[in-house]
């Protein structure tokens, strides 16, 4: 039987009751995992079965940042009320008796209170501008410094793995909470704005053999014809519609994002722990309708910097965003997630059980097998037990009799 998991956070379990939640994931649903966020970002939710309907989330980390990382980082991670409970080692002795794994999901790179604080330490765009306060740099050295004391702290509460979002760069599209844009910006040019050009990626980029400064000009340039009124550049944002130096510069910036995988992996190993990459592109294609449109979400993943290849070889996971209403987009998703990575390398796909993807049970229940047919994951994970009506969350159990043959 494959595996499977329900996202939660740890207010939920706070809420309802660990053992209750337990009892519905790992019980009623048949999942044999729960992926619990460790380290979250701001944000404003609907949350139809928590004590708020509407409840507030702040940046931080749901355990004591320990000493022995974080003593003489600059960065240091906000630490959420309740953190000195040790809600997850709790949750990780009750799911042990269960024979339930645990997996720490936690937010690395997105994180406003950090930005906000210490700007320099965010992506600088072409006009020089810090105005993704949400988005740290993967380039920087204190952030790559960061998101390894972060991942092991994360992987010491005992978790079995530490699933990584946000461990790429950031797009222009979410650098904040409040966007606001009355410039018809076309595919290109919101690309270009979130283009990170702060000194250490310049650096990186030169070492490569790119021309930061042409590349930085070219970005302005495009960018601030539009910004005084002409008509967008035409393409969809492929290389090639990109202007050559700027290609070459977007071409350097995987190096980064897999470099800073491979140590943090190697960080989370030495802490008996593993590493699951989490790809958000399918989320970037998908997130708003579940109408994904144009090429896999696999072949657009260099927008963020991710070489699902390069990455697949460097972690022992990788998780895909499978945020599509159509069972053949999701099914082909993960196919050609599944032929780039490497042999050796578990993939997990994440599935949305409700709106905008999923209309019904047997929808659901369509898509997990498509997702996880031949060829492709090797487990299905659901999102997200506390931001969907419980008659959402019973089609869980019934996509995964299906998909089982039981």
């Amino acid at each position: 039987m494959q595996s499977s998991s329900v996202y939660t956070f740890v207010e939920d379990l706070r809420a309802e009751g660990t053992e209750e939640v337990l009892d519905r994931i790992l019980g009623t649903y048949g999942c044999d995992t729960l992926t619990v966020a460790a380290a979250y970002h701001r944000a404003r939710d609907v949350t139809p079965h928590g004590p708020a309907r509407v409840t507030l989330r702040g940046d931080g980390v749901h355990l004591l940042p320990p000493a022995d990382l974080f003593d003489g980082l600059r960065l240091v991670p906000p630490v959420r009320p309740g953190a000195e409970d040790e809600p997850l080692r709790s949750l990780r002795r009750s799911t042990a008796e269960r024979g339930a794994a645990l997996h720490g999901w936690t937010v690395f790179l997105h994180n406003t209170t950090l930005g906000l604080a210490q700007p320099d330490v965010t992506q600088e765009n072409c006009f020089g501008d810090r105005a993704a306060p949400a988005d740290l740099c993967p380039a920087h050295p204190d952030v790559r410094a960061y998101a390894v004391a972060l991942a092991r702290s994360v992987a010491r509460q005992g978790v079995d793995a530490v699933v990584a979002e946000s461990l790429h760069y950031g797009t222009f599209g979410h650098g904040y909470h409040h966007e606001r844009s009355f410039v018809p910006l076309g595919p290109v040019e919101e690309f270009l704005l979130g283009l990170c050009f702060c000194p250490h990626c310049t650096e990186r980029a030169e070492s490569a053999g790119a021309d930061s400064v042409a590349a930085r000009a070219e970005a302005a340039r495009t960018v601030g014809r539009v910004l005084d009124g002409a008509d967008p550049r035409p393409g969809a944002a492929g290389l090639g519609d990109l202007p050559e130096p700027v290609a070459a510069y977007v071409r350097t910036r995987p190096d980064t994002v897999t470099s800073l995988a491979a140590t943090v992996a190697d960080a989370v190993a030495d802490e008996g722990s593993r590493l699951v990459f989490l790809d958000l592109t399918g989320a970037v294609k998908g997130y708003a309708d579940g109408r994904p449109t144009g090429a896999p979400a696999v072949e657009e993943a260099w927008r963020i910097g991710v070489d699902p290849a390069a990455i697949g070889a460097v972690v022992p996971g990788f998780g895909i965003l499978a945020y599509a209403q159509d069972p053949d987009r999701v099914a082909a998703d993960t196919a050609a997630y599944r032929a780039a990575l490497p042999d050796g390398c578990a993939l997990r796909a994440v599935l949305r059980p409700g709106a905008p993807d999923t209309s019904s049970a047997e929808h659901l229940a369509e898509k997990t097998a498509a997702a996880t047919g031949p060829g492709g994951a090797d487990a299905v994970d659901f999102y997200h037990y506390g931001l969907v009506p419980y008659p959402v969350l019973d089609r869980i159990p019934v996509a995964l009799k299906a998909r089982d043959g039981r």
